[in-house]
C-alpha cells in the first residue's frame, strides 16, 4: 500500500468519524429544537394555566355516581325528590330519601354534619362544618343571604344566586328554586326505575323467588322493565348500535362492490387505454383524497341527516380506498392461473370470474374486514354529525353537561361493540382465507 492509499484511507476514516459525531450530536439537537417548537407553537404553558383539576375531580366523580335532587320551588313551596332531577327519576308520590325528615321544615342531611333545612317563606339554613351557619331568604329574583364579604372558593354568591360546594353535596338558591345534590356511588335506576315492582327486588329473587307482579312472571316483567326504562332508555341505545353497525356495514360493503370492477379499469394489466385508467385512477384519488367526516358533512347539507347519510360518506372514501388497494392487487396476479383458465376456452368473463378473482379474493377480503372494524368507530363520530346511531346519544349526552354517567356508558358500548367486530373480523379471516389474528 502506498503513501497515498494509506493517506486516502486515513482521510476516509477521518471523514466516518466527523460524519458520526456530527450524527451523533446534530439528531438530539434537532429533536431538541422540535419539541421546542411544540412546547410552543401548541401553547402548553397556557394549556397548563387553563387546567382545572377541581373540574377534572367533578367530571370523574360524575363518571361513576349519581346525585339525588331535593327541590324547593320558591314560588309555591313544593318539595319534590328526583334521581339526577329528572321527572323520569321522581320518587313515587308520598316517598322520599332516608336522608330527608320532617314535614313543615325540611331537614336534608348530606352527612358528615351538613345539614340543610328548608324552612317557611323560601327561608334555607346550611350548616357547614368549620364555617358556620349560613342563612339565605329568597325574595322574588333576589337572594339575602349573610355569607362574608369575603368568601372562600368553594362558595360563589350574589344577589341573584347563590352556590355552595361541600365534600358532601351541593346546595344552589336561585329566584325560582333551591336546590340540594347529594352524591352517591353507582349508576341509580340502571336497572329499574321506581314504577317498576322490580325495583330494590335481588336478582336471586326475581330468579327464584315468589311472583312479584301478579299479572306477569318475573323473568318476563323483569326483561320487559328493563328494556323500556325510562331513565337509561336500553332500548333505544340497541337500537342506536344497530345503527351504527349497519351504517358501518352498508358503507364498507357498498364500496366494495363498486371499487371492484372499477379496480380492473384502474390496473393496467387489464386497462390498457392509459386515458381510462388515468382518469379511473384520478377518480379513486378524489373520493378518497376527502375525509369522511367532509363527505359526512356536505351530503348532510345535500339529503339531510340520517344515518343512510353516514353510509354514504364512508362508502364514497372507501371506494377510493378500495379501488386503489384492489387495483394494485389486480396487478400482481398470476398470469399462469389465467392462462390455463384460458385453454379451456373460457371466454374474458369467465377469465375474470376463474382465473383472476380467486387469486385477489385473499386481499379483498381481509381489506374488507379490516375496514368494516375500522369503519365501525368512524361510524360512531359520523352518526354524531348525521343524527344517527349511538354517536348521536354520546353527543347529546356530553351537550347536556349533566349525566356523566350516562356518557361513561355511551363509552363502555362503543367500546365492547368494537372489541366484538374486532374478534368477529379476525374469526371470519380466519374461516374465509385461512389468517390467523395473533
Amino acid at each position: 500500500m502506498t503513501s497515498l492509499d494509506i493517506q486516502a484511507s486515513k482521510t476516509h476514516v477521518e471523514g466516518l468519524v466527523r460524519r458520526k459525531r456530527l450524527f451523533a450530536f446534530g439528531v438530539p439537537a434537532v429533536i431538541l429544537v422540535y419539541f421546542a417548537y411544540i412546547f410552543f407553537a401548541f401553547d402548553v404553558p397556557g394549556l397548563i394555566q387553563r387546567a382545572n383539576m377541581e373540574n377534572a375531580r367533578t367530571l370523574t366523580s360524575d363518571i361513576w355516581s349519581h346525585k339525588v335532587h331535593v327541590t324547593r320551588d320558591n314560588r309555591n313551596g313544593e318539595v319534590s325528590y328526583a334521581v339526577e332531577g329528572e321527572r323520569k327519576g321522581e320518587y313515587p308520590e308520598g316517598e322520599r330519601p332516608a336522608w330527608v325528615r320532617g314535614a313543615d321544615v325540611i331537614t336534608v342531611d348530606l352527612g358528615g354534619d351538613t345539614i340543610v333545612r328548608f324552612l317557611p317563606d323560601n327561608r334555607t339554613e346550611i350548616d357547614v362544618p368549620g364555617f358556620g351557619s349560613v342563612e339565605a331568604q329568597v325574595e322574588g329574583r333576589k337572594v339575602t343571604t349573610n355569607l362574608p364579604s369575603q368568601l372562600p372558593d368553594w362558595i360563589n354568591a350574589s344577589d341573584r344566586r347563590v352556590a355552595i360546594t361541600t365534600p358532601e353535596g351541593r346546595i344552589t338558591l336561585t329566584g325560582s328554586k333551591t336546590e340540594v345534590f347529594n352524591y352517591f356511588a353507582g349508576w341509580e335506576l340502571f336497572w329499574f326505575t321506581f314504577d317498576s315492582p322490580y325495583h330494590g327486588i335481588g336478582f336471586g329473587q326475581i330468579v327464584f323467588g315468589a311472583q312479584i307482579d301478579p299479572e306477569r312472571r318475573n323473568i318476563i316483567g323483569a326483561v320487559s322493565d328493563f328494556w323500556h326504562n325510562k331513565m337509561w332508555r336500553h332500548k333505544d341505545i340497541a337500537w342506536a348500535l344497530g345503527e351504527t353497525i349497519l351504517m358501518a356495514f352498508l358503507g364498507t360493503m357498498g364500496a366494495a362492490m363498486i371499487a371492484l370492477p372499477l379496480a380492473f379499469l384502474a390496473a393496467k394489466r387489464f386497462a390498457p387505454v392509459m386515458l381510462l385508467r388515468t382518469a379511473t385512477r384520478r377518480l379513486f384519488d378524489f373520493v378518497r383524497g376527502v375525509d369522511a367526516l367532509i363527505w359526512t358533512v356536505v351530503l348532510a347539507r345535500a339529503f339531510g341527516p340520517g344515518p343512510m347519510t353516514g353510509a354514504l360518506a364512508i362508502l364514497i372514501t372507501d371506494t377510493g380506498t378500495f379501488g386503489k388497494t384492489f387495483s394494485e392487487a389486480l396487478e400482481n396476479v398470476d398470469d399462469k392461473q389465467i392462462e390455463g383458465v384460458t385453454s379451456t376456452g373460457a371466454k374474458p368473463l369467465q377469465r375474470y370470474r376463474f382465473g383472476v378473482i380467486p387469486q385477489v379474493v385473499p386481499v379483498l377480503l381481509a381489506q374488507v374486514l379490516y375496514f368494516l372494524e375500522s369503519n365501525t368507530r368512524s361510524a360512531t363520530i359520523i352518526g354524531a354529525i348525521t343524527g344517527g346511531g349511538i354517536g348521536l346519544m354520546l353527543t347529546q349526552a356530553i351537550q347536556t353537561q349533566k349525566d356523566w354517567e350516562e356518557v361513561a356508558y355511551y363509552i363502555i358500548l362503543i367500546i365492547l361493540m368494537v372489541m366484538v367486530m374486532d374478534w368477529l373480523s379476525g374469526w371470519l379471516r380466519g374461516k374465509l382465507i385461512g389468517l390467523k389474528d395473533g
